[in-house]
C-alpha cells in the first residue's frame, strides 16, 4: 500500500480523507497546512501520494506540489477544492502525475482517486 502525505488546514476534511485512505490500508500522515507538509517532506519523510488542499493559509496546495516535486520527481499529487477556478489552475500544474477532486466528495470519491492515481 501507498504513503500518503495528506495536508489540509480543515480539520473534518482531514479526519474523513484519512478514514477513507486509511480503508485501503494505506499509511497516512497528517499535515494541518502546506508549510507543516513541506518540512515533513524536507526532513525525509517517504511519500508515494501527495494528497492536499488547494486553498490553504500561507503555503497554498499548488505551491506545495511544485516544491514537492522538487523533493521527489514525479510525485503524484490529489488536489482537492470546493472552488472550480482552483481545479482549474490546479490541473495545469507540471508535476509528476496529478489529480483533481471537487468538494464535497464522499469517501469512495477519496478512495478512488487515489487508486487511479497509483495505477
Amino acid at each position: 500500500m501507498a504513503r500518503i502525505l495528506l495536508a489540509d488546514d480543515d480539520k473534518p476534511t482531514r479526519d474523513l480523507v484519512k478514514r477513507a485512505l486509511e480503508s485501503d490500508g494505506h499509511t497516512v500522515e497528517i499535515a494541518q497546512d502546506g508549510s507543516e507538509a513541506l518540512d515533513s517532506l524536507n526532513a525525509g519523510t517517504k511519500v508515494d501520494v501527495l494528497v492536499t488542499d488547494v486553498n490553504m493559509p500561507g503555503l497554498d496546495g499548488i505551491s506545495l506540489a511544485k516544491r514537492a516535486e522538487t523533493i521527489i520527481p514525479g510525485i503524484r499529487v490529489l488536489m482537492m477544492s470546493g472552488f472550480a477556478e482552483e481545479l482549474e489552475r490546479a490541473k495545469a500544474v507540471s508535476v509528476g502525475r496529478v489529480s483533481v477532486l471537487s468538494k464535497p466528495f464522499t469517501l469512495d470519491h477519496v478512495r478512488s482517486a487515489v487508486r487511479d492515481l497509483l495505477a
